[in-house]
């Protein structure tokens, strides 16, 4: 982490993000705790950022069509935006790293069956898998969770059986081997340990990614639903006002292009420093 920090590009991408988790995580605190809050509807929508109500709030980045304060729903989106993002992740690596490190340390058909499953998987549109499984059941925050998750962990696979391949004609494992340790412990204390370093950089570079799939879903109306605030139900809702209402769309937009950089440069930084 220390070295991650003297990187200008780590650093900049560890405080942005840190940031949006803080803002995440202290919502209730920050905003006034509503983000489905409607007001008299036709006083209060539309106003600018840091315009006043007739009941004397404020309104940090102004308000959306139904008078809902913008900032709130973007602090609450952001616990879905970046909750999905990072439980996605989680369930590709999880899937990731059993798929390679089996395929790594097998051998025969076993090694065989799960290399052709990750490259027919990894032959499918993921996109196209998005939007035909997030349109089968009903659209869902776990739903996305748990699509991005089985839909992108065959990159996770192949690099997890390259480097179990690698580390498994060294002589550390050969060593564990000779001393009478079964090939699974081998792979679950020697090989997938030493193997995770590049899994940490695909990780920070996938939960970008998957905050992007995210709210593309939640954009088409194939992701989170509305009332519920996410910052792809966010842009979708303000597409409409965007001449006359920009903020609406733009607050989200920027600070999912914000998260989406500092995700980048984080894994940058990261690869550099293998």
């Amino acid at each position: 982490m220390r070295r991650l920090w003297r990187d200008a590009r780590g650093r900049t991408g560890l405080l942005i993000l840190a940031a949006a988790v803080l803002i995440a995580v202290a919502a209730p605190l920050v905003t006034d705790g509503h983000p489905d809050r409607q007001r008299e509807v036709s006083a209060t929508r539309f106003l600018p950022p840091f315009a006043t109500d007739r009941h004397g709030t404020r309104h940090l980045l102004g308000t959306d069509r139904f008078g809902r304060d913008v900032w709130t729903r973007l602090a609450y989106g952001a616990r879905i935006s970046l909750g999905v993002g990072a439980l996605a992740v989680a369930i590709s690596i999880a899937v990731g790293c059993v798929v390679g490190g089996l395929a790594g340390a097998g051998r025969g058909a076993l090694s065989r069956s799960l290399l052709a499953a990750t490259y027919f998987a990894l032959a499918l549109p993921r996109v196209v898998l998005l939007l035909l499984l997030a349109a089968l059941w009903s659209p869902s925050a776990g739903l996305v969770i748990v699509v991005l998750g089985l839909t992108g962990w065959m990159g996770i696979a192949r690099l997890v059986y390259g480097e179990v391949r690698a580390l498994d004609a060294r002589g550390f494992a050969q060593s564990a081997r000779a001393l009478g340790a079964t090939r699974a412990r081998v792979l679950w204390r020697h090989l997938l340990p030493n193997a995770m370093t590049p899994v940490v950089v695909a990780a920070a570079l996938g939960v970008g990614n998957a905050i992007l799939l995210e709210a593309g879903l939640s954009y088409l109306g194939l992701g989170v639903q509305p009332p519920t605030a996410s910052w792809g139900t966010m842009i979708a809702s303000g597409r409409d006002t965007l001449v006359n209402a920009p903020w609406v769309a733009a607050a989200p937009g920027v600070a999912l292009v914000l998260v989406v950089v500092a995700c980048t440069l984080v894994g940058d930084a990261l690869r550099e420093r293998r």
